[in-house]
């Protein structure tokens, strides 16, 4: 195994933080700008998605810490569309899960073959933001 590039690791995951927290103002914020007749079902799965984000922070936190890291008082930059349409909140949704299936992918990248552990949180991650765009997707279908 090589040796773990500690630096790189711990920017890479602090950057991932700052996006998932990011990811419970937007989730949040989505699941308050739902209207219309599917609203509830829509505002459960975006309160899902907020919860679901700040669990993976503090995740990426604990692990932060493990190795030495300080874990950042910042969110990730976004920007306000003022389109509030379930389809458009939808394909922000999708955007934004895209970008965090990146970012896990950059993380196991840079810990491939140094870290057991880190590779298969890596990959786990992975999974679960595969999943969430497979949703996204399976959800944004009827507004084609």
């Amino acid at each position: 195994m090589r040796e773990l590039d500690h630096p790189k690791t711990i920017d890479i995951l602090n950057t991932i933080m700052e996006f998932e927290l990011a990811g419970v103002v937007r989730y949040t914020h989505y699941s308050l700008m739902v209207t219309g007749p599917n609203r509830l079902p829509i505002v459960a799965f975006f309160k899902a998605q907020a919860s679901e984000s700040l669990l993976h922070a503090q995740q990426v936190g604990e692990i932060l810490t493990g190795l030495d890291g300080h874990p950042t008082l910042r969110i990730a930059q976004m920007e306000e569309t003022f389109k509030h349409s379930v389809k458009d909140i939808l394909q922000e949704s999708l955007i934004h899960e895209g970008k965090a299936l990146d970012m896990y992918k950059s993380l196991l990248e840079n810990v491939a073959d140094a870290s057991i552990y880190l590779e298969e949180f890596a990959r786990n991650m992975i999974g679960q933001e595969e999943m969430h765009n497979l949703e996204l997707k399976k959800m944004l279908r009827d507004f084609s």
